[in-house]
Order: C-alpha cells, then structure tokens, then sequence
C-alpha cells in the first residue's frame, strides 16, 4: 500500500506543477494577447480562451494518474484509464469501472487532487474576470 500512496502522492505533485506552470504561461500570456478590436467581444475571447487552456491543463493532468493506472496495471487499456481518470479525478464517479481493491486509495487521491485542481482553476478564472471587470470599471 506505501508504494501506491507514494505513486499517488508524485502524481499529485505532478498535477500541481502542471497546474502552476499552466497558469504562470496564462498569466505572462494574458496581458500581450487580451487586445481584440472590439470591446464587448475582448472578455467573451479571453473567456473562450482561458477556459480552453484551463481544460488542457486538466486533461493533461488526468492523462498523468491514467497513464499510471495503466502502467500499474490497473486499467485494462489506456481509453478505459483516461476514461476512469477523468471520472475519479472530476468526481463524477460512474461506477462503471472500479479500481483492484489495491489501487482505491490512489483512485480517492485522484480524487482529492482534481478537486483541488478544480479549485485552483475556478479561482484563477475568477481572478482574470474580475480583473476584466475592473478595467472596465475604470475605464467607463
């Protein structure tokens, strides 16, 4: 079971790097790219494409703990492991695949992890719409 919570626990540690290393590209990003001609189809664009990005940052994520399900032999194939990753790591929990009793705890750790994640991306989406709304405040 220790090996497995480590391999968890890299995992998530991987998932934060990611995730950090995503949103700081974002954020030296935002500033050189969020002119757009228009003023009212500027922040409906900057949505568009921070939510984008924040979904390849998450589906990257979940390729990690699914490439180690399948390496650990844990998943059958690798579609049924992104499959079971991105349900675990999202919450959704189907039920329709289950980990070896072995594996559980890491499938919980997933879990925890893409709730985190989660966080961290709603709170950064936020961040930029609030920061949308006041330079429009400003500038009005």
């Amino acid at each position: 079971m220790v090996p497995r919570v480590l391999l968890a626990w890299c995992l998530m540690a991987l998932c934060v790097t990611i995730h950090a290393a995503g949103m700081s590209k974002a954020l030296r990003w935002l500033p050189q790219h969020a002119d757009v001609p228009s003023a009212y189809r500027r922040p409906i664009w900057l949505s568009i494409t921070i939510a984008g990005w924040v979904i390849l940052l998450h589906v990257a994520e979940i390729s990690a703990w699914a490439i180690a399900y399948f390496a650990g032999r844990a998943m059958p194939d690798l579609p049924s492991a992104l499959y079971f990753s991105a349900v675990t790591y999202t919450t959704t929990g189907y039920g329709d695949l289950v980990l070896p009793q072995v594996w559980r705890l890491v499938g919980a750790i997933e879990a925890l992890t893409g709730i985190l994640m989660c966080g961290w991306s709603t709170g950064f989406f936020f961040a930029v719409v609030n920061r949308i709304l006041e330079a429009r405040s400003s500038n009005a």
